[in-house]
């Protein structure tokens, strides 16, 4: 991988926690030692499920200090309606700008949302489905914090791992560092602490968002350790091959 390593980031996805206990899990998880925590938001239209609203996130934030990231799995409409919502219930206890993702699929003004979540005080950043090429995004990579690689379908946790997708993070990860910029590379879907987390972090993603792959574990922190263990060792050269 060309370029310097960015550090590794480990963001559980809540979407497999007990929704009816997301203030403990939440705090679970900061005790675990994850780097920010992750809420799916979906309405029913861009994907085919319903989670949580900006209330939802904004009560969580009164059981824990970690970093919260909203990933916008909705409609332009509602994006757009609620922006300044999502915005507001991501940030940190003190105002701090937390992540807000953006889908380009969802997003025919995409320069304006993205604009919109920085001029709102968050952190502005986009999502692909595995679908969508990369060049999809190459026009507002100098607007964004992140750039999500969506490594299955969006709108349900527990898929399969796509693995074509590495060519992908790697032309991403290119293009971030010829152009000099302060961009992380996330991926998200059927991540685990095995091949899948190894190969996309050698492609050049260091950002892994895990749900059932971190909750699966008999608690947080062996999951989140186990991650970031996995994760280190691709950085440093130690490659897990593809499972045949």
């Amino acid at each position: 991988m060309a370029g310097p390593h960015r550090p590794i980031q480990i963001i559980p996805s809540v979407l497999p926690a007990d929704w009816a206990a997301m203030g403990q899990c939440v705090k679970d998880l900061e005790n675990a030692g994850v780097d920010r925590i992750q809420f799916d938001v979906m309405d029913g239209n861009f994907v085919p499920n319903l989670t949580f609203g900006p209330e939802l996130i904004k009560a969580c934030r009164r059981y824990c200090s970690v970093p919260f990231e909203t990933q916008l799995m909705v409609s332009q409409y509602n994006c757009e309606t609620m922006l300044e919502d999502y915005v507001e219930a991501t940030k940190g206890a003190n105002g701090e700008p937390g992540v807000v993702i953006a889908h380009v699929e969802a997003n025919t003004h995409l320069h304006r949302v993205l604009g919109r979540i920085r001029q709102l005080g968050g952190s502005p950043s986009v999502a692909m489905n595995p679908h969508t090429p990369m060049e999809m995004v190459k026009n507002v990579l100098d607007m964004v914090d992140h750039v999500l690689v969506m490594t299955v379908n969006p709108g349900f946790g527990g898929q399969a791992y796509i693995p074509t997708m590495l060519d992908k993070i790697s032309e991403l990860r290119t293009a971030i560092i010829e152009r000099n910029l302060d961009v992380d590379i996330e991926v998200d879907g059927g991540i685990k602490a095995n091949w899948t987390i190894s190969q996309c972090c050698a492609a050049g993603a260091n950002c892994f968002i895990a749900g059932s792959g971190m909750f699966a574990y008999p608690t947080l922190k062996e999951g989140c350790d186990d991650l970031r263990r996995v994760a280190t060792e691709a950085q440093a050269g130690t490659v897990l091959p593809t499972p045949n």
